[in-house]
């Protein structure tokens, strides 16, 4: 191949990655467009994401809008509202960091429900007779698992266990 045609080709190839580029940042800026500012009034906030899943009160006042993920995807989304019916925060809380927060021995489903929604799928353990709330996320944003929350009969979490998550893990595969 001569120079002249090497160098074309090179052009053409830069001029494909830079499309491809500008393309997928262009995907990106309608959702940029739809997460609502910190501070936005609740009517903007629904307007903005669409009507929740879920609406939980918060004991501090307030509420805590669920964007459901669950039961297939790795994420679930979180608004939280103030006392004042501003946006407080909105965040994606299937996460190792958010999962760390979980005080055992204290939080009860309701602790639980305000700050991860409702679970991928609820189950019991065999003999300890434990309810268990599992979430599909990706942990440290690389391995598909699940994260357990465990109930005793009371509804205390009792412990948590993050364990591969079969449907997604190709050694659970037949």
């Amino acid at each position: 191949m001569n120079q002249t045609i090497k160098n074309k080709v090179k052009a053409a190839g830069a001029w494909t990655a830079g499309v491809a580029l500008i393309l997928s940042l262009s995907a990106c800026a309608p959702m940029l467009r739809r997460t609502p500012a910190v501070g936005a009034p609740l009517a903007e906030v629904t307007a903005k994401l669409g009507r929740p899943d879920a609406v939980y009160p918060d004991p501090e006042g307030g509420q805590v809008l669920e964007y459901r993920g669950q039961p297939m995807g790795q994420f679930q989304h979180m608004a939280r509202i103030g006392p004042d019916g501003r946006l407080l925060s909105y965040e994606q809380v299937l996460t190792s960091q958010h999962f760390a927060n979980v005080k055992i021995d204290s939080w009860t489903r309701d602790d639980v429900l305000r700050h991860f929604g409702r679970p991928a799928q609820a189950s019991r353990a065999g003999v300890s007779d434990e309810e268990v709330w599992s979430y599909r996320y990706k942990e440290q944003g690389v391995w598909d698992s699940l994260m357990n929350v465990y109930f005793n009969r009371r509804g205390i979490v009792v412990r948590m266990q993050n364990t591969p998550d079969p449907l997604l893990d190709p050694r659970f595969r037949l």
